[in-house]
Order: C-alpha cells, then sequence, then structure tokens
C-alpha cells in the first residue's frame, strides 16, 4: 500500500511514517519547509518527502492519506484529497486500527514531562528484553529513532492530548486503548485548542473512560485537575505517587537523598525498595521516574530492574540537554515552554550548581503562551535564574508590558543576534545559560555557542 501523509516532519506524523515503512508500505510525505531532525530520520528511512503543499504531490495517487492536525481546510493538498475522493484518516485512527489493535499499550498523557516519563519507561522495558514498540514525541538518546513496531505485544506511547484532525477533535490519545496509563499532571494549555482546563480534564475523562477494569492507571497523589478529571468516573485500579512528605501515604513515593533529585530512594507501599543514582536532575524527573517504575512494574518488570535500568538512563533531547562548556560557560537546551515546566527545571539547576549563576534565555513561542495565557506566573516562573532575557520575536505587546525595563533582572530582546548580545554584556565565569523554548529559536543555539567561543578566543 501506498500511505501519503501531509504534516510529515512533525514528531508525531514523522514517527508514524517510521511505522508505516517498517510495516512494508510505501510510504511518501509532505511538509511546508522539510525540516531535520526528523526529515533527516526519515530520508535515512527511504521515505520520499516533498516541499511545500501541492496537488500534485498526490501524483501517483496514493491508496491512503494520513491528515496531521497542523492542517486545515484551504491548504491545497488537502482540497484536492476532498475533491479527488482519496481515503484519508487521522494519524491516530491509522495508528490505533494497524499497529495497536490486540497489543498491551502503555500510553503516557500529562501536561509535562510526557515525552521523559515514556522514554523511561520505554528504556525500563528495553533493558529487561521485553521489546516493545513505541512511539515517542522526541528524540530518547538511548534509541535511533522515534518509533518502531517491536517484537512483542507491548507497545509504549506519549499519548498527547491535542486534537486529532480538521474532521476528528477528540485528543489523539482517546484512539489509543491503553491498558496501562500514566496521567502525569493536568493544567490550562493549548489555548488554541480547548477554552478552559475544564475541557482538558473532559479529555482526560474519555481516556480513563477506555481503560478496562483489569488495566492501571497511576497519577500523582496531588493534583486537583486530575481528581476532577477521575471524579467523572473511574473503573480501573489507581496507584499513587509522591516526592517526600507530600502525602502521609501514596502507593510509590521518593525520599529525596539529594537536593537536586539525582540520587533517591523508592519506596513502595512504604518498603524501601532501591535507590536511583542516575543524571538527570529536578523533582520533576523524580515524579516522571516513578510514575515510570509503577507502570513498567504492571507488564512485569520489577522495580528493581526497572531502577537499575535509570541508572543507565542517558535522558532526551532538548531536556536540559548540555551543548557545549566554553571556558566554564555551560549551555543548555530545553524544551520547557509552560511556567511549571520552566520553573521546575531551572529549580532542578539551581539545586544541582548552587550559587553558581544561571541565565536563563526563553522564548515564549507555544500558542497559549503567545495569547498570554499564562502571563500572571510568567515571571515568577522564573525566580531561580539570576538574569532572564525574554526574547519577543513576535512582537507580543503583552510581553512588552510585562517585562519591567526599570528590573535589571529581566530584559527583552526583540532579535537572536540582540539576544545574544544581551547575554554577552557582563557575563560571569563561570555560569549557566539555559535556553528555553518549544520550537528552533532561529538557530540561536549554535549561534550563541559561536560568539562565546570568539568571546573568549
Amino acid at each position: 500500500m501506498h500511505i501519503h501523509i501531509l504534516g510529515i516532519c512533525g514528531t508525531f506524523m514523522g514517527s508514524l511514517a517510521v511505522l508505516a515503512r517498517e510495516s512494508g508500505h510505501k510510504v511518501t510525505g509532505s511538509d511546508h519547509g522539510v525540516y531535520p531532525p526528523m526529515s533527516t530520520q526519515l530520508e535515512a528511512q527511504g521515505i520520499e518527502l516533498m516541499n511545500g503543499y501541492s496537488p500534485d504531490n498526490l501524483k501517483p495517487e496514493p491508496d491512503l492519506v494520513l491528515i496531521g492536525n497542523a492542517m486545515s481546510r484551504g491548504n491545497p493538498e488537502v482540497e484536492a484529497v476532498l475533491n479527488r475522493g482519496i481515503d484519508y484518516m487521522s494519524g491516530p485512527e491509522w495508528l490505533s486500527r494497524e499497529v495497536l489493535k490486540s497489543r498491551w499499550v502503555l500510553a503516557v498523557a500529562g501536561t509535562h514531562g510526557k515525552t521523559t516519563t515514556t522514554s523511561m519507561l520505554l528504556w525500563m522495558l528495553d533493558q529487561a528484553g521485553l521489546k516493545p514498540g513505541y512511539l515517542v514525541g522526541g528524540v530518547p538518546l538511548d534509541f535511533s529513532v522515534s518509533a518502531r513496531l517491536g517484537e512483542t505485544d507491548f507497545f509504549v506511547i506519549e499519548a498527547d492530548e491535542y486534537d486529532s484532525a480538521f474532521f476528528d477533535k477528540r485528543s489523539k490519545f482517546v484512539h489509543y486503548r491503553p491498558r496501562t496509563v500514566v496521567l502525569n499532571n493536568l493544567e490550562f494549555d493549548h489555548a488554541d485548542i480547548f477554552d478552559n482546563v475544564e475541557a482538558i480534564e473532559r479529555q482526560f475523562h474519555h481516556l480513563v473512560r477506555t481503560v478496562p477494569s483489569s488495566g492501571l492507571i497511576v497519577r500523582p497523589a496531588t493534583d486537583v485537575h486530575l481528581d476532577s478529571a477521575l471524579a467523572m468516573g473511574c473503573w480501573s485500579s489507581v496507584q499513587t505517587t509522591s516526592v517526600g512528605g507530600e502525602v502521609e501515604q501514596a502507593s510509590w513515593r521518593a525520599e529525596l537523598l539529594a537536593d537536586d533529585g539525582s540520587h533517591f530512594m523508592v519506596v513502595h507501599n512504604e518498603q524501601p525498595v532501591a535507590a536511583v543514582n542516575w543524571s538527570q536532575t529536578g523533582l520533576h524527573n523524580v515524579r516522571n521516574a516513578l510514575a515510570a517504575i509503577a507502570a513498567a512494574r504492571h507488564v512485569g518488570v520489577t522495580p528493581d530492574h526497572a531502577i537499575a535500568a535509570l541508572n543507565r538512563f542517558s535522558g532526551v533531547k532538548r531536556r536540559m540537554e548540555l551543548l557545549a562548556d566554553v571556558q566554564g560557560i555551560r549551555v543548555y537546551d530545553d524544551f520547557a515552554h509552560h511556567p511549571t515546566a520552566i520553573a521546575t527545571t531551572l529549580d532542578g539547576l539551581r539545586k544541582k550548581v548552587g550559587d553558581d549563576p544561571i541565565i536563563a534565555l526563553i522564548e515564549p513561542r507555544s500558542n497559549t503562551m503567545q495569547q498570554g495565557v499564562h502571563q500572571a506566573t510568567l515571571l515568577a516562573s522564573s525566580e531561580q535564574a539570576d538574569r532572564v532575557i525574554w526574547a519577543n520575536l513576535n512582537g507580543m505587546e503583552w510581553l512588552n508590558q510585562l517585562v519591567p525595563e526599570s528590573d535589571s533582572k529581566h530584559q527583552l530582546g526583540s532579535s537572536v543576534d540582540e539576544l545574544i548580545q544581551q547575554v554577552l554584556v557582563s557575563l560571569p565565569v563561570p555560569c549557566h545559560i539555559v535556553v528555553m523554548s518549544n520550537g528552533g529559536f532561529g538557530g540561536i543555539h549554535q549561534k550563541l555557542i559561536a560568539e562565546l567561543e570568539r568571546y573568549f578566543d
């Protein structure tokens, strides 16, 4: 079968392309501005990519078109599919029908931490010899590709609450029918899709409705929005997680042995299991780890084996990824694009580096951020940084008004070059520069590193 994919360079649709190719199908795809890293991965898989959207991309006519959720009516290729009567469906629907059917699906959902927790869970199952299939919305450093079919019934998937397609406004994860579910957290996000947090709670409840009574839901012991979602009805076993003394009891608890989360004891039903001593930091990653351990146990991976795997876990690209160390100036790339993620990431770094200066270079890029939804908590989220430089590359007026010019800790920049020059002013040595964005940020990472190398030359 010839499958053509619209929006193929997105992390989800590109991963579908890998699975379709591995299934033996001929796969082609188009996107606006074919771009790495997905384009590189797809070309290595022998998948033909077309730059831009055109009816001509549908010649010869494919048997099936998978339409990504970034596509809308008016797109010339979408219109050609509809006018010619070519068979089409959403990516999540195809995945459910062709890959996930009859498999034990382990799904990781939540506003934050999906990619990292999915990668941890995948790594645990893989190291236990279970050879699972998977789809991750990022690049796990321990694996060469973002998706594979696997060799057993187990399939680990990052379960996104984004809608499925312009013709299917259900969240993607409703299609997956998992037996094991991690609900990491729930906050308001994706303001381009959801009107309020209650709408997201309703979608999470729809996911809960698909979990069998013999299944398992893993969730933090304290999260009011998950409370609301589960209060609408829950028919499966629930296990809870907590860090330190947050609650009196939880199914899985972490006792911190290092403030930065790099060393902690895992406690299951108040019985110590084993200690995690790994390269990751931040309490958010401790929570991610507990959830992954609980989910792995549901498919037979013992906690001690899961913890041993965590101690060898390399992490995920663009999650506090150290890009360079230039004369003591350490530059990190991080995907954080929500105040909660910004705050927890910077808190983890602060606890790791002590009093070393931290400079945060942040691009409020997501649709939710650009609408100014989180402006009330945005500045406070960067509290642990010594200097914060906000990138206003799209001329957002609310950001101009929010950042007080009189506050020397917070600065604004409207271009990549301006931002880099602001970083270099009175640059302390050593220090830690964290670049935060859920996009390419105009290639600022490598440009900054090059300027730092010239700065010290």
